[in-house]
Formats: C-alpha cells, sequence, structure tokens
C-alpha cells in the first residue's frame, strides 16, 4: 500500500520534483490524446508539463516510465485487452467536475491545489448522474447493445455530449481540400 500522494519521482537515484496537481495531469491527458501530436512531442509534453526540473533530467526513457506510472496512480499493472474509449478529459470536463464537486464537498476548481491522485479518488465515486449516463450509453453503443427507451431519447437530444468530437488533423483537412478542389 502507499499512503503518500507522490509529489517528486525517483530517477536514476536523484529525486525530481513534479507538478502533481490534477491540471497538470489532464494537460497530460489532453497532450497524450492529441492526434495532432508526434509521439515525440507526446513524450516532450509529457516531461515538460510533468517534472518541474525537465532540463536536469538525462534517462529520458526512465523518466516517462516514471511519470506514466504517476498518471497511472501507481498502477504499474499490464494494460489488459484494448477497451473502447468511453471518455475524454477535455470533452467532459464539465460534466466529470460538477459530481466530483459533490465528492469532495467544495468547488475544486477554486483550489489552488489539489493532488491529482485525490481527483481520481473523487473521480472513481462519481456514481449516479449525468457524466455517468454519458458513459453508458457510449458503452452500449461501442458494443452494440440495444439501449433502454429514455437512453435513446437522451441521446437524441442530447448527442453533442454523447458522441466524441472529431480530431481532424492538419494533413486530413489538407487531403480533404484537395479532394473537393479547395
Amino acid at each position: 500500500m502507499m499512503y503518500d500522494l507522490p509529489t517528486s519521482l525517483e530517477i536514476d537515484g536523484i529525486e525530481h520534483p513534479i507538478r502533481s496537481d490534477y491540471r497538470a495531469a489532464l494537460d497530460i491527458c489532453a497532450a497524450l490524446s492529441d492526434s495532432e501530436f508526434t509521439n515525440n512531442e507526446k513524450i516532450t509534453a509529457l516531461l515538460e508539463i510533468l517534472y518541474e526540473d525537465c532540463e536536469a533530467i538525462e534517462n529520458i526513457e526512465e523518466a516517462v516510465k516514471k511519470a506514466l506510472w504517476f498518471i497511472s496512480c501507481g498502477d504499474d499493472s499490464t494494460p489488459q485487452r484494448k477497451k473502447p474509449k468511453l471518455m475524454d478529459w477535455q470533452q467532459d470536463f464539465a460534466y466529470i467536475v460538477a459530481p466530483v464537486n459533490r465528492i469532495a464537498g467544495c468547488e475544486i476548481r477554486a483550489l489552488s491545489y489539489l493532488h491529482w491522485w485525490t481527483f481520481i479518488s473523487y473521480y472513481y465515486e462519481i456514481g449516479e448522474c449525468t457524466f455517468s449516463n454519458i458513459i453508458s450509453i457510449r458503452n452500449k453503443r461501442a458494443k452494440g447493445k440495444k439501449l433502454e427507451k429514455w437512453e435513446s431519447e437522451f441521446y437524441r437530444e442530447n448527442r453533442k455530449l454523447i458522441d466524441f468530437k472529431s480530431s481532424i488533423t492538419d494533413s486530413d483537412k489538407e487531403l480533404l481540400k484537395e479532394f473537393l478542389g479547395g
């Protein structure tokens, strides 16, 4: 069991301070899921956002491993088979923050600091709310399951909440422009 909330990560025997606030972690998640970033740009963003002394780190591979360990809240288990995408931190944040506020007993965005692991602990306890309905409908649709009548109605009325925004890259836009003769 780990009782401490890490605010630094050890790389090659040296403690490196990290930005452990949930906002930094969400920025990292956004960078890692950005389809316009190359893998190298994603790694650079991960390191620059998380480590306060990024330029002092020599062992990049170890720094990335430790960073991913931190983002996954200390879970070293190997990822299981690929599951359908059910949430997007950026797109869903407005529907995540309300139930997290309820659990935390305060407006988390007004806090100057909230550790990422604490934020995730709150997130795990969300329970029944608009966000859980969104996730449930996404899950059923991804698995090809029939929606309940109320879910179908909710989906029809709230497609913008449930459907993921498409992320068309600049190269995709150029290709479309060429194809459409623009």
